[in-house]
């Protein structure tokens, strides 16, 4: 891969700083620059798979209840009680 020079303008102290900060960690300020960028792009592309993975996910549920295979709110709520109330039995039993 070829390498390409990326210029841009920072604040004087905040660049002693940074340079400072790199040296404490034996790395050049530029070696820190382009593992941020690495990471930066990294995050952004995670961010775009989940947000394309939770797309599909959406869309399978729509199709779903559209194509009817739905379940009544009073079942799930009923299901949930009945999970709850067991827990609390458990939890009883336990003390």
């Amino acid at each position: 891969m070829g390498e390409a020079t990326f210029t841009f303008r920072v604040d004087a102290g905040l660049k002693d700083e940074f340079s400072t900060a790199a040296k404490t960690r034996d790395r050049t300020g530029a070696q820190l620059l382009r593992d941020f960028m690495r990471d930066f792009v990294k995050q952004q592309q995670d961010a775009a798979e989940h947000d394309a993975w939770f797309r599909r996910q959406v869309q399978v549920g729509l199709d779903s209840a559209n194509a009817g295979r739905l379940v009544a709110a009073e079942d799930v709520e009923a299901e949930f009680a009945a999970r709850r109330a067991e827990t609390r039995r458990k939890l009883q039993a336990g003390s």
